[in-house]
């Protein structure tokens, strides 16, 4: 078959969909497999069973990632890679992540049904603990695999239970002593590719199929502790008071304007957490404490961000004379998409005609630690409603086929100029995974 006119198996790919998400439903509808559970261990164990029957190689790294790969046509090639992760968060949907790894079988069952054999090696990926989850350690297997994690930072993590991470992780076929040894190193893959559900209204409100990913969003946050006066709320006059609650009260409605005004419609911003001390009805409050959150697509929108941001807490530090002190939390930079494969991917979807649009995402993925690792690129399918980590969490199978197929014909563009042609910068490489 002429590799140009190759396309998914639609109604196998919707099979796989439904049998995945039935691993880890509970009453409701909600799926919980959550990462290292035993319902996370069912879904790994599903797909490594569908990798066997294909006759898929197969390998499990020291992070727990699951690696099914299928041999090219020249082996010193590095291999292309594409996939996400099977874990969801608590009462989640059945698309964020396992989508992803879902495309990824299916375009390898799609070559090998075809009996086209690219020039590299072919790689699903499956990563671990992708979601935020009990131990502390999101997006775990990708920053182990990026070389972000080691044995020794893993060692004492635990669940709220008391489960160490380092018993869950040899249970789901990983090695917790050993963990260095996931590392990918340098020339090792050719590409990363992953498509996953926009968990937005963009794409829906546009009615467009495909969205080609630009960036992934930078994230800063930090925690911030107001320190006012307590004292009586009846005796002490308006003029009187050092109000922490109104100063906390001030700074939200701050971070919301500078947000609301920024020239970019990425730039978002979230307080998401507060407490106040003492917590009486009659008592002002003379201290609260916050967590702020600001997400940009670029570094200079997130440079112009805290400018802004800095600004309003002198201001209100100063208007309520109140004392701030500010705790970083998180502090991840944007990470640019490669652009040669978002050249591609644009082209196979014009001449595939597929309507597709450029933007940024605005939640990370496992994409933001491969892009250290090799060249990195996303797809995103609509999530209808905008809705995600959720039960309602649903995209089109029309949308999810487009997606798709620009995927695997990306894929196959890549494998023929990626080593020749795509932006000089790529040799022959032994293939390590």
């Amino acid at each position: 078959m002429d590799s140009g006119k190759l396309h998914l198996n639609g109604s196998r790919l919707e099979s796989s969909i439904r049998e995945l998400g039935e691993i880890g439903r509970e009453t409701g509808g909600g799926l919980y497999r959550t990462a290292f559970s035993q319902a996370d261990l069912k879904g790994r164990e599903w797909l490594k069973t569908v990798l066997h029957a294909e006759g898929i190689s197969i390998r499990t790294d020291e992070a727990a990632n699951i690696w099914g790969s299928i041999p090219g046509s020249i082996p010193k090639l590095p291999p292309l890679v594409c996939g996400s992760h099977l874990d969801t968060v608590p009462n989640g949907g059945k698309f964020d992540g396992a989508l992803g790894v879902l495309l990824a079988l299916e375009v390898l069952r799609t070559l090998k049904d075809a009996g086209h054999q690219t020039r590299h090696p072919l790689v699903l990926v499956s990563f671990s603990a992708e979601e935020p989850n009990a131990y502390g350690f999101s997006t775990f297997g990708s920053r182990a695999a990026s070389g972000k994690l080691s044995s020794r930072q893993i060692r004492d993590a635990r669940s709220n239970e008391g489960r160490l991470l380092s018993e869950a992780l040899e249970e789901a076929g990983g090695d917790p002593g050993n963990l260095e040894r996931a590392v990918i190193p340098p020339g090792a893959l050719a590409a990363y590719l992953e498509v996953h559900i926009e968990q937005g209204k963009r794409l829906l409100r546009q009615r467009i199929p495909l969205g080609i990913v630009s960036s992934i969003t930078g994230i800063y946050r930090e925690q911030i502790r107001l320190t006012g006066e307590a004292n009586h709320a009846g005796t002490t006059l308006m003029s009187d008071r050092r109000d922490a609650l109104a100063a906390a009260a001030e700074i939200i409605l701050a971070a919301e304007e500078i947000c609301r005004l920024a020239p970019a419609p990425e730039v978002v911003g979230t307080v998401g957490m507060i407490g106040v001390t003492p917590g009486a009805a009659n008592i002002i409050p003379g201290e609260a404490l916050l967590t702020a959150e600001f997400r940009a697509a670029t570094e200079a929108q997130m440079e112009h961000l805290l400018a802004a941001w800095d600004e309003a807490l002198r201001r209100a530090a100063e208007t309520r004379e109140v004392k701030i002190t500010r705790t970083p939390i998180l502090n991840q930079s944007p990470v640019p998409m490669d652009r040669g494969i978002m050249m591609i991917a644009e082209r196979q979807a014009e001449r595939l005609q597929v309507p597709a649009m450029t933007l940024a995402s605005m939640a990370g993925h496992d994409a933001a630690h491969m892009a250290s690792v090799t060249r990195s690129g996303m797809l995103f399918v609509p999530s209808i409603g905008g809705k995600s980590h959720c039960p309602d969490e649903e995209s089109r199978m029309a949308d999810i086929l487009c997606a798709g197929n620009v995927l695997l014909h990306t894929l196959l563009v890549l494998d023929q100029s990626l080593d020749q042609s795509l932006d000089g910068r790529d040799e022959a490489h032994e293939g390590a995974v």
